[in-house]
């Protein structure tokens, strides 16, 4: 899975490159030549980190699922907005803040992260996805932390 989103991410910041949205963010050729491995390690954080975060509200959860997805079933402490609406939403978010993205499987997730991130936002992605916050919010887990 790691070695999956790691292409994927890869393959973003190619086709990102050829294309005129990576003229617009000439931060993205720092981002990537800066890359080294604390940089990896710090773009992400599991459930249990992205909880106790939001315990001391110190992160915001973004979701940026499609609408669709996110008035199935949703998480009522997140922020949402959907990826393709990002550019004309900046303005909702506060550059002074940790914004954790997350999607089901990490695509949309890491793609958002870069752009935010090269719009000069503090940004990580949820390295486990909404499924296992989900899982992770269960029972007890729930209960202590809707408590907070």
């Amino acid at each position: 899975m790691k070695r999956l989103n790691t292409i994927i991410v890869i393959c973003l910041l190619a086709a990102l490159n050829s294309c005129t949205i990576a003229q617009e963010l000439p931060e993205l050729d720092d981002y990537i030549s800066n890359f080294n491995y604390e940089t990896r390690s710090d773009m992400r954080v599991n459930s249990n980190e992205l909880i106790e975060l939001l315990e001391i509200k110190k992160a915001i959860l973004l979701d940026i699922r499609f609408d669709e997805e996110y008035n199935s079933w949703n998480f009522p402490f997140a922020m949402h907005i959907a990826l393709p609406d990002l550019p004309e939403n900046l303005k909702k978010l506060d550059k002074n803040k940790l914004y954790i993205t997350a999607c089901p499987h990490n695509d949309r997730a890491i793609i958002a992260m870069i752009y935010l991130t090269n719009k000069g936002y503090k940004v990580k992605y949820l390295s486990d996805g909404l499924l296992s916050l989900a899982d992770y919010l269960r029972g007890n887990n729930a209960y202590n932390f809707m408590q907070k």
